[in-house]
């Protein structure tokens, strides 16, 4: 019997032993974790409203007389400033090249295009026996430099005629026999001075032709600079309406001296835009208002007379003071033909010869002139913006002969 009372007590111990271990765990478990370093945020307290709210506290206060006015001094809280976008600086205008003697100081230029013709001459007429085949020599070096057929004739019976009287044989009383020659073929009693004087309240018109790839557009710009580089106000008429960009390019020429561009929309009627610049000129009290029109095709009848309705209806501000035929010098003959048929269009009255400096023949000058009875006014002797120059005889035959 004792023994099992003393069973029951030990399991009754047991038992509590057991209890109190699974209690202490349990606490150990919801023990609340270690505070953290980062300070705690408390809310704001809210308001106290009803019989919590604070009694409000007396401040002193102003009476409207108190109150001074604004100061008128007191400068206003200002706007920021607009900033204004930057206007880019207008281009300083270019100075163009004075043009007295400037085919002087192309000479060199020319020279080196041109030499093999007066070379090639004075061989001939240094040989000691100058037979037929020598004249006949001469003959296909003048034709072969598009001096043309009549021209290159009365040139070698004038040359056999005089080398026979005087009995010249030196080498520079050949250059000096051939170069009076070439001066008489040339002409040294033209007037190559450009019109650009009307004479009346109007400013002189200068009208531009030529067929397409002749530089046209490129010599009115350059021309634009000669009379500029001469004291002359200039406005230019875009009248090529039908190739593209060429209002552009001619406004960039005049932009670079400070000539105004009158033009149109592109395929807008020619004569009107000539109309219309002509007029502006007017307005302006310009001095010269020079007109580019649309390379024609000389063979395309239309084109042609459409050239010649420009033609009258700039005429009704007053007569044209110039009609200048632009013409490649490399085209050779083929320019004759051109320059017939623009003849019979418009009254020319003075030829351009550009890229004389190149491929060349010297001697489409004199046979151009032959063909039309006009003078040869100006040449283009390179591609810089000044290579544009008034045509001197005495020049252009002393760079084919040398010196």
């Amino acid at each position: 019997m004792e023994f099992v009372i003393l069973a029951v007590v030990i399991a009754l111990v047991a038992v509590g032993v057991i209890s109190g271990l699974v209690v202490s765990s349990r606490k150990k478990k919801q023990l609340p974790p270690a505070p953290s370093s980062t300070p705690t945020i408390t809310p704001p307290a809210e308001p106290h409203v009803g019989e919590e709210a604070e009694t409000p506290r007396e401040e002193p206060r102003r009476t409207i007389e108190e109150v001074a006015p604004p100061s008128a001094e007191a400068p206003a809280e200002e706007a920021p400033e607009a900033v204004e976008p930057e206007v880019p600086a207008a281009p300083a205008l270019e100075v163009p090249e004075p043009t007295a003697g400037r085919l002087v100081r192309l000479r060199a230029r020319l020279a080196r295009s041109q030499n093999s013709l007066g070379k090639g001459l004075l061989t001939l007429l240094s040989r000691d026996n100058l037979d037929e085949d020598t004249w006949e020599e001469i003959e296909d070096t003048l034709l072969t430099a598009d001096v043309g057929v009549a021209p290159t004739q009365e040139l070698v019976e004038r040359l056999r005629e005089r080398v026979r009287v005087l009995g010249t044989r030196t080498p520079e009383g050949l250059r000096s026999l051939l170069r009076e020659e070439l001066l008489t073929l040339l002409g040294t009693d033209f007037d190559r001075a450009v019109k650009t004087e009307s004479g009346l309240d109007t400013p002189g018109v200068v009208m531009v032709v030529g067929v397409n790839g002749t530089g046209k557009t490129t010599t009115t710009g350059k021309l634009a600079r000669v009379l500029v580089a001469d004291g002359r106000s200039v406005v230019l008429g875009a009248a090529d309406t039908f190739r593209a960009a060429a209002a552009d390019q001619l406004q960039t020429w005049g932009e670079r001296v400070g000539a105004r561009t009158v033009r149109g929309p592109e395929g807008g009627d020619p004569a009107s835009i000539a109309f219309d610049a002509v007029k502006e000129g007017i307005a302006e009290g310009a001095d010269v208002v020079l007109i580019d029109t649309a390379g024609r095709l000389h063979t395309k009848t239309g084109l042609m007379d459409e050239l010649g309705k420009v033609k009258r209806v700039v005429e009704k501000h007053g007569p044209l003071d110039e009609i200048l035929l632009v013409l490649d010098a490399t085209t050779g003959q083929n320019g004759l033909v051109q320059a017939r048929v623009f003849a019979e269009v418009v009254d020319i009255t003075g030829i351009v010869l550009t890229k004389l400096d190149g491929t060349a023949k010297g001697g489409i000058v004199i046979a151009v002139q032959r063909e039309l009875g006009v003078p040869v006014k100006l040449v283009g002797l390179g591609e810089g913006p000044d290579d544009l120059a008034p045509f001197e005889p005495e020049a252009f035959v002393d760079a084919l002969i040398g010196d």
